[in-house]
């Protein structure tokens, strides 16, 4: 089977027979594939920890005609060693590859932006670099700006008005002034405007300084699974 080499991050994996698993992985140039991993599940197996969820691994994959093989897995960032053990960092980091693998639905189609934004989140997340639930909600809806879906903030989607923007609607796409919101937008504070903003744009300077509100959250969520059309789970594992 022709071989071929490229880093990537585990974002799930599922039982296979016996000892195997099929295991999806977001590769750097190749897009999201999934690949049997045979053995993985034996205790002597060759790949030890490497294929497991949230590891970056340098990779030897063998096509094959229906699911690829790896062939062998080497560790470039042992993400998971700084996040399985923190229950808000597990959470963020379910949140996190959850949405890459359903947003990105297509197999084989090279985001190497979206697997630079992926393997950074995590990243951040294993230091404990920033609050473990803002890297989560920011990693979403930046992901979903890559794809296209970015909230504006800045003006009412109507009109373009920039003052009274005190309303929120997740499927017009972004902010509405007094004069122009429909029903069904929710009324959005300009605190919780300005954190979505410093969410979309990764601006850690203001994300540090306060705790992340309620209602921020809410709309990351509500946009994440409007845009994605479906929910996102992991989610919930924050809020309980």
């Amino acid at each position: 089977m022709p071989l071929y080499r490229d880093e990537g991050v585990v974002l799930r994996t599922i039982k296979l027979g016996e000892a195997d698993r099929i295991v999806t992985i977001l590769t750097r140039n190749h897009g999201k594939i999934r690949a049997v991993a045979k053995g993985v599940r034996r205790v002597k197996s060759r790949f030890g920890g490497r294929l497991e969820p949230f590891m970056r691994d340098d990779l030897l994959i063998a096509e094959g005609r229906s699911l690829d093989v790896v062939s062998q897995a080497a560790s470039i960032s042992a993400y998971a060693a700084g996040i399985v053990g923190d229950f808000e960092a597990y959470a963020a980091a379910c949140e996190i590859v959850e949405t890459a693998d359903r947003l990105i639905s297509t197999e084989n189609e090279p985001s190497p932006a979206q697997y630079l934004l992926l393997a950074g989140a995590l990243n951040a997340l294993s230091r404990h670099a920033h609050p473990c639930a803002a890297i989560g909600d920011s990693y979403v809806l930046r992901a979903l700006s890559h794809a296209g879906w970015t909230p504006r903030l800045d003006a009412c989607v109507v009109c373009g008005e920039r003052d009274n923007l005190d309303f929120f609607s997740v499927p017009a796409g972004g902010v509405m002034c007094v004069k122009d919101h429909v029903p069904g937008s929710q009324r959005i504070t300009l605190d919780t405007r300005e954190q979505l903003q410093a969410l979309v744009e990764g601006d850690w300077a203001i994300l540090d300084m306060a705790e992340e509100r309620a209602d921020t959250r809410k709309l990351v969520e509500e946009w994440g699974e409007y845009y994605m059309e479906r929910p996102i789970r992991s989610l919930r594992l924050l809020d309980s």
